[in-house]
């Protein structure tokens, strides 16, 4: 997994950087087909807006795309935000793959291709 991190009105610096890398790195522990994260900060200089920093995510997984922004008034409450909203995201996205998959495998289907087996091991019987 690769995160990529660009800036508009901002130096991205070592600290942002490992920070993004701490919080954003904690979506491949619940998903692990994530292919690649782009994160965008922004700065907005004008001194009447009050949440000027936001921070745009992007993560790229296996047949989709999640992307996900928050503003807040400094930088580290932005990425803890937009984390906390990618995590959620992602983990909805997941729930939605597992429970697709198990719809296929109900235990309905199951017992009925057990009792069809049975009648045909019961058929064979009577036949010889």
């Amino acid at each position: 997994m690769a995160i990529t991190v660009n800036g508009k009105n901002i130096d991205i610096t070592p600290a942002i950087r490992s920070y993004i890398d701490e919080k954003i790195g904690k979506v491949a522990n619940h998903f692990d087909q994530v292919r690649n994260i782009v994160v965008t900060l922004n700065v907005i200089k004008n001194p009447s807006v009050a949440e000027n920093h936001t921070a745009e995510v992007t993560c790229f997984l296996d047949g989709a795309k999640i992307h996900v922004t928050e503003e807040a008034e400094s930088m580290y409450a932005s990425i803890d935000l937009v984390s906390d909203k990618l995590n959620r995201q992602v983990k909805k996205h997941k729930d939605k793959l597992v429970k697709g998959k198990a719809k296929n495998y109900s235990i309905r289907t199951s017992v009925q291709d057990e009792q069809v087996e049975e009648i045909e091991e019961i058929e064979e019987t009577t036949e010889e």
